[in-house]
């Protein structure tokens, strides 16, 4: 999920964008113009807009999975995104329930790009793709197991680990 992501993500031009991560910072080492971190629920993205028009890209991995309104924090994401802006999306499909503190929904890559265009980004952008194989799904039955490149990598489509999305805000 982070290699296809980050392929996308070292393409941009960092030092002329301003980023935002929800609930996160892994982003946060690239030479952005400016880079902020929100943490839910203490920002609750549902009901919480940091400017209209802000950003240049917004971030947020294994979030909207614990969100009650997904919708209305897509809706609230693509505010705060200025014409042409990117928002980059990860959420896990095929991975025990984990409340924190709730678990509300799953998309697959299907789903991911039709959510996201009824959030109003512009359905001609949208990326979506997953990951995960039988190996990965049965490894995280008992406990979280922390990937390696020692486990087997290979994409089963049909049991998707991970779910992600790359989608833009209309220029217009």
């Amino acid at each position: 999920m982070n290699l296809c992501n980050s392929e996308v993500v070292k393409r941009l031009p960092h030092s002329q964008l301003n980023a935002l991560e929800l609930s996160g910072n892994y982003w946060q080492t690239f030479p952005w113009k400016s880079f902020k971190a929100l943490h839910y629920p203490q920002f609750d993205i549902c009901f919480d807009v940091d400017g209209s028009n802000t950003y240049d890209v917004i971030f947020a991995e294994q979030v909207f999975e614990h969100l009650k309104y997904p919708y209305r924090a897509a809706r609230n994401v693509w505010r705060m995104l200025k014409p042409g802006g990117l928002f980059i999306i990860t959420t896990p499909f095929l991975v025990k329930i984990h409340g924190h503190p709730l678990n509300c929904s799953r998309w697959t890559s299907t789903g991911m790009k039709y959510f996201l265009e009824e959030a109003g980004f512009d359905p001609e952008t949208i990326i979506a793709d997953s990951w995960g194989n039988r190996e990965c799904v049965v490894a995280n039955f008992d406990r979280w197991v922390t990937f390696s490149h020692g486990m087997n990598l290979d994409n089963e489509a049909d049991f998707p680990v991970v779910v992600w999305a790359l989608a833009r805000k209309s220029a217009a």
